[in-house]
């Protein structure tokens, strides 16, 4: 081995036993309310795709990685959740929440659209591609009983938001890319409740409606983010593919002020407002490709994602009567770490024309949220997570269903060159949290306090076609 390739691997290696040992836990404390699966591709390597970046879901994962998709490019998916959380209270009384009965996790769909504009033949802007995405990387939907021993702090939330993302990047040389986006949060009508919404049972303390009045605090806003990221390349093979890439994407902290309604019974008592901050993330992936040929590909990959609650301190509501609800946070910074690998196989005998991927991967995620603000709307703990996922992109004479052609000839007019589908499941495994000394604002003191065991298993497909 060249004194180079051994310098570059000996890098590597210290890359990831840092970048291991800095996620290794200080606190026993997932990530808030954060949404990680973003794509099937990267869902079924534990979400380690950072580094990777290579087909149309790097305008969220990593935009940089977009100057490696030839073409124009094309990926539409929908997450599946299930599962739930279960609680008990010191005093035995118990209760299960999940998801409002929905199967797919709203907003149930991820979009992505890439533009290579140098193969389009628009080449005054150099190596640029264009970007365009749909996602929803925060997002809260639960449900627990109207009667259950916790009703005054919770009974139901959702929040479910939605990011636009308009991206470009543009490849510098062929070991560096750049890639900026923006990321526009909002919210729309036809998805969920088209609102940030909490509902709770009133305690019929002070200033609140009398005992058991069902309770709903709603708004929604629009507000503006952005994202910077890179991607380079220090090492390809003798084909000009990546063997060794180091990816960094820095997502903005974006403030919204929810405007909307205090209502008690469905009767509206005043006009509320309040801030709900979503954090800054800085997630590093290194990626690694041991066997990168014209018949195989092998891929590990580990990325760190640190997530930046710090300012998510409170989410007071200020009514329009002139009073305030108080709604302290005190969320803490919180890390994951993210383990994948990706095995491809490029040519495939008894299926011609096709090239079939098997991934895997391992996460932990620490919670940000402290006992003394828990609320069993967002019932985080510490976490572990497992991954397995599979796919088959087709492409030259093969084809799709067994009937479209996934590479028409020029005679059949504009056509994909490739047509693939991903599939992938997550395991996720929540620590058992037990919690104490609560101070959960309004509701009747200690409901909160207790034990909490949640489980969920998420699964996502996507297809994919490349023109």
């Amino acid at each position: 081995m060249r004194p180079t390739m051994k310098r570059i691997l000996g890098g590597l290696a210290t890359a990831v036993l840092c970048l291991a040992c800095l996620a290794v836990p200080d606190r026993t404390q997932a990530n808030g309310f954060r949404i990680f699966d973003q794509s099937a591709s990267a869902t079924g390597q534990g979400s380690a795709f950072t580094a990777q970046a290579d087909d149309a879901s790097a305008v969220y994962y990593n935009p940089a990685g977009m100057t490696q998709l030839p073409g124009i490019q094309f990926s539409g998916g929908m997450l599946f959740i299930g599962g739930g959380t279960s609680f008990k209270a010191p005093s035995g009384a118990s209760v299960t929440g999940g998801f409002n009965n929905s199967l797919a996790y709203p907003p149930p769909i991820n979009l992505y659209v890439t533009a290579n504009l140098k193969d389009l033949g628009i080449k005054t802007l150099g190596d640029t591609t264009l970007g365009l995405a749909i996602v929803s990387p925060f997002g809260i939907s639960n449900e627990y009983p109207a009667n259950g021993p916790f009703a005054t702090a919770t009974t139901s939330v959702a929040f479910e938001l939605i990011d636009i993302k308009p991206t470009v990047a543009y490849k510098l040389n062929d070991q560096l890319s750049f890639g900026f986006g923006l990321d526009v949060y909002t919210f729309l009508p036809f998805i969920g409740q088209g609102q940030a919404e909490t509902i709770f049972n009133s305690s019929g303390g002070p200033g609140l409606p009398a005992a058991g009045s069902r309770i709903e605090i709603n708004g929604r806003d629009t507000a503006i983010g952005y994202n910077f990221s890179t991607m380079y390349t220090p090492l390809r093979n003798e084909d000009g593919k990546p063997i060794l890439n180091v990816g960094f994407i820095y997502r903005s902290n974006t403030d919204m002020n929810l405007r909307g309604q205090y209502m008690s019974n469905g009767k509206l008592l005043a006009d509320a407002s309040t801030n709900f901050s979503l954090p800054a993330v800085y997630t590093l992936g290194v990626a690694y490709w041991p066997l990168r040929n014209r018949d195989r590909e092998w891929k590990f990959e580990i990325d760190l994602d640190y997530t930046g609650w710090q300012n998510f301190r409170n989410n007071n509501v200020t009514l329009s009567t002139g009073s305030t609800i108080s709604a302290p946070r005190h969320w803490q910074n919180a890390t994951t770490l993210m383990l994948g690998t990706e095995h491809k196989w490029l040519h495939v005998d008894r299926l011609p024309g096709w090239e079939i991927a098997a991934r895997a991967g391992y996460w932990y995620a620490e919670t940000p949220v402290p006992d003394a603000t828990f609320n069993p709307a967002v019932p985080d703990a510490n976490s572990n997570s497992m991954t397995l996922g599979f796919g088959f992109l087709c492409k030259g004479q093969g084809r799709f269903l067994g009937f479209i052609n996934c590479s028409p000839s020029s005679e059949q007019g504009f056509g994909p060159k490739a047509i693939g589908v991903d599939l992938a499941y997550r395991a996720l495994f929540y620590e058992t949290r037990t919690v104490t000394g609560n101070q959960a604002p309004l509701a009747l003191p200690g409901v909160v306090n207790g034990t909490y065991n949640t489980t969920l298993h998420v699964g996502s497909l996507n297809l994919r076609v490349n023109f």
